[in-house]
């Protein structure tokens, strides 16, 4: 199949979310954006990172997909449990009523980008899409491993910035809790755009740092202490453990929700909205 080619609009600023003194950037917004700032059109044509370069995990930018990879195909028989974990076993209730909640319906072409082990795909088959029409696309081998024994669906291997789809195929792309794994959500949601019908349907579902200190520091602890402990005791992988300290890393350094928004609008979107759920949840829908 040929590369897809992708005509995306302008990107967004870089950022740099360090504050002055230690675990500053955990308690206060990102250098350059307001939690509270309206989306912005005005982006300039750089690439957007979903948060910093983490030189704590992977010692270069050019590094980090590798890293990404490895950790995933790594962690990979123990996602699920993690899954479970984090959400205290709400997980595939919330990604049923989710999607429902954004107008996934029977008949309809679906794409989960960045499939993992499926939570999304099982979830969208739950509620009546037949596997036949749906594809799902991840660069992990490990997690497309673990999906293909329980989803029997079409799967890829690939990145959401290419996706190895034909323009105009889908009419539901989602996307569960892997946007701070990418390189550049300008591509990504470009490709997004590319690969929907038009009128088609994208669901982003994420976690958000809070803005409440309470909750931050107890999301904190839970995250980056307890889980890798309790994973490390628990599964024995020191890479499941390590996921956990990577995911936390991202969700404290991620952009703040506007600048998603202004992306997929600046990606030729509409009616971009977000809904939370305690505080955390973030889901991001728009329409093509």
């Amino acid at each position: 199949m040929p590369a897809a080619k992708f005509h995306g609009p302008s990107g967004v600023q870089s950022f740099s979310g360090r504050g002055t003194k230690p675990f500053d950037f955990l308690r206060y917004p990102l250098k350059g954006y307001s939690l509270n700032e309206q989306p912005r059109t005005d982006l300039p044509a750089t690439p957007l990172s979903p948060h910093r370069p983490l030189s704590e995990f992977y010692p270069a930018t050019m590094a980090r997909q590798n890293f990404v990879n490895e950790l995933f195909d790594e962690a990979a028989s123990d996602y699920d449990w993690v899954s479970g974990m984090m959400s205290l076993g709400s997980d595939q209730f919330y990604r049923r009523d989710a999607l429902r909640r954004a107008g996934l319906q029977r008949g309809m072409q679906l794409l989960d980008v960045a499939s993992g082990t499926g939570l999304m795909i099982k979830a969208a088959i739950e509620l009546g899409v037949e596997p036949a029409q749906v594809t799902g696309v991840d660069p992990s081998r490990g997690m497309l491993a673990q999906n293909r024994e329980r989803n029997p669906v079409k799967l890829l291997e690939g990145r959401g910035e290419a996706l190895p789809c034909a323009d105009s195929t889908f009419d539901f792309v989602c996307m569960g809790y892997a946007l701070r794994h990418v390189e550049d959500l300008r591509k990504l949601f470009g490709e997004f755009h590319r690969v929907l019908r038009p009128g088609g349907r994208v669901l982003i579902l994420e976690i958000t740092r809070p803005t409440s200190p309470v909750a931050l520091h107890m999301m904190r602890f839970y995250m980056k202490k307890l889980l890798p402990g309790i994973s490390w005791w628990r599964r024995r992988n020191r890479s499941t453990a390590k996921l956990m300290q990577y995911y936390w890393a991202t969700i404290a350094e991620c952009v703040p929700p506007s600048v998603i928004i202004s992306a997929l609008e600046a990606s030729g979107f509409k009616n971009v909205q977000r809904t939370t759920t305690g505080a955390v949840l973030s889901e991001y829908v728009a329409q093509r």
